[in-house]
C-alpha cells in the first residue's frame, strides 16, 4: 500500500540530538508511520537530498493568545518552522474572564504586550468564561500550527478579586478560590499556569498587573493545585534585577511544591561571566532533582526601529516627523531645512533612546543581527564624521524609509548570551510572537539558531540545535506525541536547507484588525514544514493548509 507522504534522501536529524543519517520518512494520515528506509511509494513524494529532515520546531514562549482570531496562519513563526506554539506566558491570558471584564484583559494585554486592545476586542468572540472555554473558542480558528495554553496569574486574580486583585493580597478564603480556579483550568485544559514578577509589566493606569507582589505563601497554594489536577507546567517572568537570590528561591520552591517542570525567561547581563551564573543557579537546582528550566532570546535584541515606526529621538522635530504618516515622513526627509532641524533636536536630545547602543540591520535581504560595534548607529557615524541622527537620516533616506535599526537592551554581551544558551537546561526560544508586535521582532530565532549558532558560529552541531528546539521543549511542555521523528508520533516535520537557512528582513506590515501596524519576518530554506501530515509550508511560503490542534493538558 502506498504512503499518503514520502520523504526521501534527507538526512533525518530526529531531535534526539543522536547523529543525522541520510533516510526516507514516511507519513499516513496525521501520523509518522516510517523512519529510516521506505521501500513503499508515497502518494506524493518530496527529494529532500541535500536537506534535513527534522521534527517541527517547538516555540515555549508566545503571546498568540489573540493574533489567532484574526490569523489563524499565526504568522511570522509558521515561517521558522514552528509546528507548536505556547500561549499564555507572563500572566497575562483572557480567560478566566467575567461576562463584564474582556475590556480589562485586553487594556492589559495591550500595555505588557503591545498588542492593540481594539484588535483583541474586535478579533475574538469573548464567548468563554472558563479557561476550558477559551480553549474550545481556540479550535473554532482552525489554527495552522498545533496551540497549548497556560492559565495566566492576572486573569485569575482578577477573576476572584476584581480590582483589589492589583494592589492587595488575597485573604486565606480567596488564595483557595484562586487556587481552586488555576486547578480547574488545568483539569479543562490548560498545561500549566504563569505568572510575571516583572515590574515593567503594567496596566494601562500604571500599576504593576496583578500578581506581580505575590506572596509565597499565594504561589505555593496555585503550585499544590496545579500538582493536585495532575500535573503542569509553572512558567514565570522574575524580577531579577530586585531580589535575585530571593526570585530564584521562588523557583526552586516551586519545583519543589509540584515534583514538576518549572520554567522562567533570562536575558545574558553585561559581564562575561553572567551566563556562568545563572546556568550555576539553574543547574544547581537541577542536582537536587528539580526539573528546572529556563528559555532565551537566542541573539541580541531590543527595540527595531525607523521610519516605519519609532525613531531613536523624539523631541522637538523629531515629534513633528512621528505626527506623520510614512509617506509624510519620507517627504519631510526631503526637505534639508527641516532635516536640519532633525539633527539639532537630536544633539539636545538626552532622552533614554539616544543613549541606547543602536545598531544598523544593512541593507541586504538578511538583516545583521551579530550587532558587532562595526554596524551601531555611533561607530558608522564616527567613521563618517557624522552625528548619529545624521548617519539615521542618510541611511533612512538612502533606503526610501526602509531601513531598520534595533536598540539593543537584551543580551549586550555575545560571549556570555554564547554561555547562557550553552546550559544543560537553557533553552533558545523568548521571541514573544504575537507581541509587542510594533516594537520587537525575534519570532524568527529558530532560523537564527541554525544560520547563526550552528552554520556560522559552530556552538552547537546541528543534531544538538535541533535536539533544543525540538524534544527538550516537547518534554518541557508535557507532549509526548511529537518531537523527535519516531514511527507512531505525530507528523509534525521541517525539510531545511541547513546552508541556506535564515531569517528575512523584518517588514512593517498594516494587515491587524483596524490597519494596526506590525512588524513580520519572512524565512529563507524551508523547503517543507508538516502539521499533522499536512504541508503548511512549501519553499518557504504557505500552502494554505491549517492543520494544527488545540493541545490540551
Amino acid at each position: 500500500m502506498p504512503h499518503d507522504f514520502v520523504i526521501r534522501g534527507g538526512t533525518l536529524i530526529d531531535g534526539t540530538g543522536a547523529p543525522g543519517f541520510k533516510g526516507d520518512v514516511a507519513i499516513d494520515g496525521d501520523t509518522l508511520t516510517a523512519v529510516g528506509e521506505v521501500s513503499e511509494p508515497g502518494r506524493q513524494e518530496l527529494d529532500a537530498t541535500g536537506h534535513a529532515v527534522t521534527p517541527g520546531f517547538i516555540d515555549l514562549h508566545t503571546h498568540l493568545d489573540a493574533q489567532v482570531g484574526w490569523d489563524p496562519m499565526l504568522t511570522p513563526v509558521t515561517w521558522h518552522g514552528v509546528t507548536t506554539a505556547l500561549l499564555g506566558n507572563c500572566g497575562v491570558t483572557f480567560a478566566p474572564v467575567r461576562p463584564s471584564d474582556p475590556a480589562v484583559l485586553a487594556g492589559m494585554m495591550e500595555t505588557v504586550e503591545d498588542i492593540p486592545a481594539d484588535a483583541i476586542l474586535n478579533g475574538l468572540p469573548w464567548n468563554w468564561e472558563s479557561y476550558g472555554g477559551y480553549l474550545d473558542a481556540l479550535e473554532t480558528t482552525r489554527p495552522a500550527i498545533n496551540l497549548a495554553g497556560l492559565v495566566g496569574h492576572c486573569a485569575v486574580r482578577f477573576y476572584v478579586m476584581g480590582d483589589r486583585g492589583v494592589d492587595e493580597n488575597p485573604n486565606d478564603a480567596e488564595m483557595d478560590e484562586i487556587a481552586r480556579v488555576v486547578g480547574e483550568s488545568v483539569r479543562d485544559g490548560a498545561v500549566g499556569f504563569s505568572t510575571s514578577r516583572l515590574r515593567g509589566h503594567v496596566l494601562p493606569d500604571g500599576r504593576d498587573v496583578p500578581g506581580t507582589h505575590a506572596t509565597t505563601e499565594e504561589l505555593m497554594r496555585i503550585a499544590a493545585a496545579v500538582k493536585e489536577a495532575g500535573g503542569g507546567l509553572m512558567q514565570n517572568v522574575l524580577n531579577l534585577s530586585g531580589d535575585y537570590d530571593g526570585e530564584l528561591e521562588l523557583i526552586r520552591r516551586e519545583a519543589e511544591a509540584t515534583g514538576d517542570r518549572v520554567l522562567f525567561s533570562l536575558t545574558a547581563g553585561n559581564s562575561d561571566r553572567s551566563g556562568k551564573r545563572l546556568n550555576d543557579a539553574v543547574d544547581g537546582m537541577r542536582a537536587d532533582g528539580l526539573d528546572v528550566n529556563a528559555v532565551a532570546i537566542p541573539r541580541g535584541s531590543g527595540f527595531v526601529g525607523g521610519l516605519v515606526n519609532q525613531m531613536p529621538w523624539s523631541h522637538g522635530a523629531w515629534k513633528e516627523l512621528r505626527a506623520k504618516d510614512f509617506d509624510g515622513r519620507l517627504a519631510a526627509l526631503d526637505d534639508p531645512a527641516f532635516c536640519e532641524r532633525l539633527v539639532t533636536d537630536a544633539k539636545a536630545d538626552t532622552g533614554f533612546f539616544g543613549k541606547v547602543p543602536t545598531f544598523w540591520l544593512g541593507e541586504g535581504d538578511t538583516p545583521n543581527y551579530t550587532f558587532d560595534e562595526s554596524s551601531s548607529l555611533q561607530q558608522l557615524a564616527r567613521e563618517a564624521g557624522e552625528h548619529p541622527a545624521e548617519t539615521f537620516l542618510r541611511l533612512t533616506k538612502a533606503s526610501r524609509g526602509k531601513a531598520l535599526f534595533t536598540m539593543r537592551m537584551f543580551n549586550p554581551n555575545m560571549g556570555a548570551l554564547a554561555e547562557l544558551i550553552s546550559g544543560d537546561a537553557v533553552f533558545p526560544g523568548l521571541g514573544d510572537a504575537g507581541a509587542h508586535v510594533g516594537q520587537v521582532m525575534d519570532s524568527g530565532w529558530c532560523s537564527f539558531v541554525l544560520s547563526h549558532w550552528v552554520r556560522a558560529n559552530g556552538l552547537f552541531s546541528a543534531e544538538e540545535a535541533v535536539r533544543r528546539m525540538t524534544s527538550a521543549p516537547a518534554r518541557i511542555l508535557g507532549v509526548d506525541d511529537r518531537g523527535t521523528l519516531t514511527p507512531g508520533l505525530r507528523a509534525d516535520v521541517n525539510v531545511v536547507d541547513l546552508d541556506t537557512v535564515s531569517e528575512r528582513m523584518p517588514e512593517f506590515v498594516h494587515d491587524f484588525p483596524g490597519g494596526a501596524g506590525r512588524f513580520v519576518q519572512r524565512a529563507r530554506g524551508y523547503r517543507a514544514t508538516f502539521c499533522n501530515g499536512q504541508q503548511l509550508l512549501e519553499n518557504d511560503g504557505h500552502t494554505g493548509e491549517r492543520a494544527g490542534r488545540v493541545l490540551r493538558g
